[in-house]
Order: C-alpha cells, then structure tokens, then sequence
C-alpha cells in the first residue's frame, strides 16, 4: 500500500502542477477494492465530497468500471447535477482508480438541490450529509462543461499514456446536454434552431461521421431551457424530447415507423428508470448513434460489393483528412487502378469526385450549423487553400459558401 501511496502522490503532484492555479478540480485515488489513497482536495472539503461521492454510489460505479476495462473515462452523474470522471492506472499487474470532480456546470440552485436531496434525509446520518453540502453550497466546485471534459481528457491521457481526443468523451456530454441551460445563460434561439436541425439532418441522412459536426453544433448554443423540479428531472425531459425528435427524422430518412418507435420507446423508458444524469447522458448518446446507424444501413447500397461498401464508410468517417487512392487500396487489399476502376463502375462517380461531394456534403453542415469560417471549413475538411474549396463548393452547388450560408438563412 506504501508504494501505492507514492506513486498516487506523484500523480496527484504532477497533475495539480499543470492546472490553472486556485481551480478547483481535484482529482483523488482509490484501491481497486474501494479503499481511499490519496486527493488533491483541500482538506476541509476532503471528508465531505468524499462521503457525497460514495452516498450517490460513485464507488460502487468506479469499481464496476474497473471491471470493464474501458479505455474512455466513465463520467459518474448524481440527482443533483454534481458530476465526475473515473479513469484508471495500471502498473505492475495492479489497477488504481482515479476520481476526478465533483464539479458543477452551472452554480447550483439550492431550492433545486434540497428537493433533490430529501430522498438521502430518511437516515441522520444522511440528513447531516445533506446538511453539509448545502451549508457548503456557495464553495462547491463550478467548472463549465467543456472545460472540465478538457482537464478529464488530460488526466486520463497522462495515466494511460493513450492520446485521447478530447471529442471522444466530450460527445458524451454533448448530446445529453441538448435542450438544456441554466437560469442565468443568454441563449440565441436561432441558433439553436440552426444546431437542431443540423443534428436532425445527420439523423436523416445516416451520417456515421457524425461526433465532430455534433461537436460543432452543441457549442453554438447551451440550448433551449427546459426546467423540471430538479437537475435529474430536467435531463429526463430533455433526453425524452430529444429521443422523439431523433425517431421523427429517422423515418424521415427512410426507417419503418415499427422500427423507430420501438427503438425510440425503448430509450424513453431507460431514461424514465435511470437516477443518475452522468447515465442518461451516455444513453442519449448511445441513442443518437443507433438512431443513426440504423439510418445509415438502410441507405448503404445492397448492390455494393463488401470492399466498396467499405471504402464509401471510410471516406464518411475520413473527411477531415487528405483520403489518398492508396489508403483505400490498402484498407480493400486491391491496387490503386483497380479499385478506382471498381469503385466508378459500381457507383457510376469516379472516385475523387465521391470524396469531393462528400466533403462539401459536410461543409453544408458547417454552414447551416455553425459560425466556423470559410477558411476554418476548409481547414477542418483537408482542403489545400481556401480558393480550392470555395471553387469546389460551386463547382457541386453553384453557390460560393458564403452565398450557400445567406441562402440557407433565408429559409
């Protein structure tokens, strides 16, 4: 245990060097029994989080996760919006658990939290729990979202030694957070009107590539307020409106209504049951991707052979990048001529205009959904210049981008 406890010590050092000074986003170590380490937490706050994490099941979570040997961080919810990440560490055939949080997103409402909090009052030494963390209220951890995910994503990577893209775990949060917004955040509905129906149009058209246009639309807006009695009422609502949007659009897209609502009601009722916010954002997201996928299949072409098949799914998930002949020749096990040539004849469209009108298919989402430039869609796309792009733009639309992005408005 000593030389756990050196080794959880010189994390805990490493990683509070590197953050922001006075931010208060601590991270703590556990045994993989559950048996507590070490935390950067200051120690009049160390007892009472500590005891807060364990009362809404954190460990309990923490432990199963280790179980699972995920290589994405676990984000850990509660009914009052209080919010962790768990990762782990792996040395010499022994797993550590690391805790990062708790933080809120936005400053907690203390009407809010009381009635969240009356199910934990029916034991003293609940109630005195509950006593504490509302006397602390005003001290309680407030980190915005998109920063906390950031400072998770860094821990996680320093532990693991993996490069993990911030997109992966921030995605998570993403879709379960649509809809929502705090009391005090100023919100343009017509941007949330552009980010909805860009992710609805993704629902529609089956796009797999679809985290980084998610990405996009989630921060153009926090959302649409929609308020319930407390934190984890609110995020079932959202959640529940959200699933019956995203069902809407795939039949839209082609799925059968028996498919789509059974889908769709089977998602509502595990956001009815659930009791945890960090479980219902992972469901919305789980959501939104079979929604897609399931899309996405119904449109792939029957009379496509497995290796072009495989090529028209790399090229969606690839257009970010510069797609090379060679890439997809090796990816087919065919030669460049040959799979070009084999490509052209099952799809009828040579192969470098497929990956030309799949990108600015893209760039339409860029446009209609976000404020990104058009020299920063272009960059985001692996367009050599801007010029490139604007001149493929109207090559495929007729419009410039510009004029694509004014016409759109309109509408």
């Amino acid at each position: 245990m000593d030389e756990q406890m050196t080794r959880s010590e010189q994390n805990l050092l490493l990683l509070e060097a590197s953050l922001p000074p006075n931010e208060k986003f601590y991270v703590w170590s556990y045994a993989s029994d559950g048996s507590y380490i070490a935390t950067s937490c200051p120690e009049e706050d160390r007892e009472l989080l500590e005891r807060s994490f364990r009362m809404f099941g954190g460990i309990e979570k923490a432990i199963s996760y280790l179980g699972a040997q995920e290589s994405v961080p676990l984000l850990i919810g509660s009914p009052i919006g209080m919010q962790w990440a768990v990762t782990l560490e792996t040395e010499r055939g022994q797993s550590l658990i690391f805790v990062m949080g708790p933080v809120f997103y936005t400053p907690p409402v203390e009407t809010q939290l009381r009635a969240s909090l009356r199910p934990y009052t029916s034991s003293r030494q609940g109630a005195h729990l509950v006593s504490e963390l509302i006397a602390r209220l005003p001290n309680m951890p407030v980190i915005p979202h998109a920063i906390f995910i950031r400072y998770v994503t860094m821990v996680h990577n320093i532990l693991t030694g993996q490069q993990m893209d911030v997109s992966a775990l921030s995605a998570v949060q993403a879709v379960g957070n649509v809809g929502t917004v705090s009391a005090t955040e100023k919100r343009d509905r017509s941007k949330v009107y552009l980010a909805e129906r860009a992710m609805l149009k993704m629902v529609r058209n089956g796009d797999i590539n679809y985290l980084h246009a998610l990405n996009i639309s989630s921060s153009m807006s926090p959302g649409v307020p929609v308020r319930g009695r407390d934190p984890l009422q609110q995020n079932r609502i959202n959640i529940i409106v959200f699933t019956t949007l995203v069902s809407r659009a795939a039949m839209e897209g082609g799925l059968s209504p028996e498919v789509a609502y059974a889908l769709g009601d089977s998602y509502i009722q595990a956001a009815v049951n659930s009791n945890d916010t960090g479980e219902l954002n992972a469901l919305a997201l789980t959501m939104y991707h079979d929604f897609i996928y399931h899309v996405h299949h119904l449109h792939s072409n029957p009379n496509y052979s497995p290796a072009v098949q495989k090529c028209c799914d790399y090229i969606e998930l690839s257009l970010d990048k510069k797609i090379q002949i060679q890439d997809l020749a090796a990816l087919t096990g065919y030669t460049d001529y040959y799979i070009t040539e084999k490509f052209k004849k099952e799809t009828g469209v040579p192969l470098f205009l497929y990956i030309r009108y799949a990108k600015i298919e893209r760039a339409k989402v860029y446009l209609e959904s976000s404020d990104l430039s058009v020299k920063e869609i272009a960059e985001q796309l692996a367009f050599n210049t801007p010029n490139y792009f604007i001149k493929c733009f109207h090559e495929v639309t007729g419009y410039s981008p510009a004029q694509y992005r004014k016409q759109f408005k309109k509408r």
